[in-house]
């Protein structure tokens, strides 16, 4: 018979929260290699893969308490959406957002006049000619580039992509 403790109980919460915090911090750790953050990913990665060791070897220490195997599964999940949370506030890196629009040339001015950096392409699109925009913007910028297009050209097309490594006039450093 299994008895609900006030001690298994604690170490239920410890474990839980600990898997919180070690796969919210895999998550930024994945942030962060993609972005080529190679120092901060190391850090990162240390302070999860210790979190970790901890969790595991609460659950392991007695396998036949379903009560830490449940929280260890529910600070997984949790710590799945807490990461992916955490990661979209803190906004970290750059993206490329590209426009398509048959008002190029007023689409363009409004987003420099925004303070922003946009070159442009002339094309040929489904329904005939359009312009490519291309601004490389922080990602909590893009939401503001985003509404400056809609408001110009409700109908625009927009694809907004990361970016891991950019470079101006300089040679690109660890991408091989």
């Amino acid at each position: 018979m299994f008895l609900f403790t006030s001690a298994r109980l604690i170490v239920a919460l410890i474990v839980f929260v600990a898997r919180i915090c070690d796969v919210s911090l895999s998550t930024l750790r994945h942030a962060m290699i993609i972005r080529g953050k190679k120092p901060v990913a190391m850090l990162v990665a240390f302070l999860e893969s210790l979190i970790w060791v901890y969790a595991v070897s609460s659950v392991l220490s007695d396998l036949s308490d379903p009560l830490t195997a449940l929280a260890y599964a529910g600070g997984f999940a949790t710590g799945t959406f807490t990461g992916m949370s955490l990661e979209n506030l803190l906004k970290i890196g750059d993206q490329a957002i590209r426009v398509f629009t048959s008002k190029g040339d007023e689409l363009a001015c409004i987003v420099r006049n925004a303070g922003f950096r946009v070159t442009t392409f002339a094309g040929e699109g489904r329904d005939g000619a359009v312009t490519l925009l291309y601004v490389q913007a922080k990602r909590r910028d893009v939401s503001k580039i985003l509404a400056l297009t809609r408001s110009a050209d409700p109908s625009c097309y927009v694809v907004v992509d990361d970016i891991r490594v950019a470079s101006r006039g300089m040679p690109l450093a660890g991408t091989s």
